[in-house]
């Protein structure tokens, strides 16, 4: 009995001490926090769709196309298994889909072209490119850009070259080009 009553006053305790404190009034929103949020800054919709295409591929290839006529899309360079990778591909991403929106690619249309490294069955690493691709131009979408302005295809493990971890690395990437109209 006297253990059930020690349990009682324990429980009735911690119950009593979670309702004792009120709620803090919220603060008010400086100006500044309502101000447009910049196109560097991504929405969580946005992070998640660029994090679903970082995590779909080890690697990210602009042509020199895109390159030259994106100031501050680079080419990035992949460590494996490392956020920074993340990093510089969600930069590029994010400068890539203000260029075809206001720069100097607006207008024009890109293709994407998804890779794998030639471990496991064609079929499998043909669907796998795609997805791929298709993560990248979602992460393009969320960013703003027209969907219809971003083509996907897949070569899968056609153009796979590696034969030990580091060159299955670069196998496993999604190639960004400028379609000529």
């Amino acid at each position: 009995m006297k253990t059930h009553l020690t349990l009682l006053f324990a429980s009735l305790a911690i119950a009593v001490s979670g309702c004792a404190s009120s709620p803090k009034p919220k603060a008010a929103q400086s100006p500044a926090a309502t101000q447009p949020v910049m196109t560097s800054q991504l929405t969580t919709q946005q992070q998640e769709a660029v994090n679903r295409a970082a995590a779909d591929t080890d690697g990210l290839r602009f042509d020199s196309d895109i390159l030259r006529l994106c100031p501050g899309v680079e080419g990035p360079r992949f460590a494996y298994n490392s956020h920074t990778v993340r990093e510089q591909f969600q930069q590029s991403l994010v400068v890539l889909a203000d260029c075809m929106k206001t720069g100097a690619l607006s207008g024009k249309s890109l293709l994407t072209v998804g890779h794998a490294d030639p471990r496991g069955e064609e079929d499998y690493n043909l669907a796998l490119g795609g997805r791929r691709a298709d993560a990248v131009r979602s992460a393009l979408q969320s960013l703003g850009v027209d969907a219809s302005r971003v083509e996907v295809s897949s070569r899968g493990e056609v153009d796979a070259s590696g034969t030990d971890e580091a060159g299955w690395a670069q196998d496993r990437r999604v190639d960004v080009k400028l379609v000529n109209d």
